[in-house]
């Protein structure tokens, strides 16, 4: 009975070491919308209205202004580095290689419940870009991967 007890406390301890509070996060979901003219992702709150309006935007290009990723992420840093998301985002292709562009945005260090965050790809970069065919979502601490989450074509 001691020996099962000491074991116990020493795995109790090999669990509590520094090493076991690393920097942990995840991406959660990544919900890609295209931009209006005016920078609208939907005509109103309504989920119906903004998946309709974003199957219009889909139909008719000309309308679209760009794009934005609305980010749910959950991150801790210990180290006291800023935390990173990055979209990697990959169009259609000139010549042999696809067109590729990054976003990144530097987030909060340490959370505790998830949190959304939004990056835009818009203007004249958006308009040279053309067609967005594939995106990837890290959540970096430094060049450390935390979580990530891409698109079925990445």
């Amino acid at each position: 009975m001691r020996r099962l007890s000491c074991l116990l406390v020493l795995v109790a301890v090999a669990a509590w070491s520094p090493a076991a509070s690393a920097a942990s996060g995840r991406v959660i979901k990544v919900l890609p919308h295209f931009l209006d003219q005016r920078g609208r992702h939907t005509p109103s709150p309504s989920l119906y209205d903004r998946d309709a309006y974003q199957a219009q935007l889909r139909r008719h290009p000309e309308q679209r202004a760009g794009m934005r990723f609305d980010v749910q992420w959950k991150g801790r840093s210990d180290s006291g580095q800023p935390l990173r998301l990055r979209v990697e985002l990959r169009g259609l292709a000139r010549g042999e290689l696809p067109a590729t562009h990054v976003l990144e945005k530097v987030v909060a260090a340490r959370t505790t419940w998830s949190r959304w965050t939004h990056l835009s790809f818009t203007g004249a970069a958006y308009q040279e870009f053309g067609e967005v065919t594939a995106w990837r979502v890290t959540l970096l601490e430094g060049e450390q991967v935390l979580g990530q989450q891409q698109s079925f074509l990445w």
